[in-house]
């Protein structure tokens, strides 16, 4: 009940029910655009049964499971029966009112991931400041021959 109330601050019209038959009796009496389902409720069908009879009803319904019970295995369970998220307790109201809207949170992008070359050059130039700039002692720090390296260093040197 303190969900629905918080999800109906947020802007959705929100309808509470009891258990899995009443949440079955209510989607073929009304065309709801979502349903928030938890994993164990007090009558069946519960859990990935519910999700599953409620996708069977109206497939266009995004289903939303909240549970308390977590596991990667119900979590496959729930989408494979039609979920269109899953949560797991404790969510608030606005991580739950984004996955009824399908604004999931997403991962931050990851940061360019630099070249094997770039890569290369910055391990070189960390060893030969720990050198003090001597190359011969930095080539057989890196396991390389002393002219190998001069020729990476006029490679990649910066340009002028």
């Amino acid at each position: 009940e303190r969900l629905g109330r918080a999800l109906a601050t947020r802007g959705f019209a929100v309808r509470c029910v009891a258990g899995g038959a009443e949440a079955v009796a209510a989607a073929k009496a009304e065309a709801f655009d979502a349903a928030l389902v938890d994993m164990k409720m007090p009558t069946q069908p519960e859990g990935a049964a519910l999700v599953a009879a409620l996708h069977g009803l109206r497939p266009e319904m995004r289903i939303v499971v909240l549970t308390g019970y977590g596991s990667i295995a119900s979590a496959l369970l729930a989408v494979r029966e039609g979920a269109a998220d899953y949560l797991t307790k404790p969510a608030d109201a606005d991580q739950v009112a984004a996955a009824i809207r399908g604004e999931g949170v997403r991962p931050p992008r990851p940061a360019a991931v630099p070249s094997l070359d770039r890569v290369e050059w910055e391990h070189i130039q960390r060893v030969l400041a720990e050198t003090g700039g001597n190359v011969s002692e930095s080539a057989r720090l890196l396991g390389i021959d002393r002219r190998s390296l001069q020729r990476k260093l006029s490679r990649y040197a910066p340009r002028r």
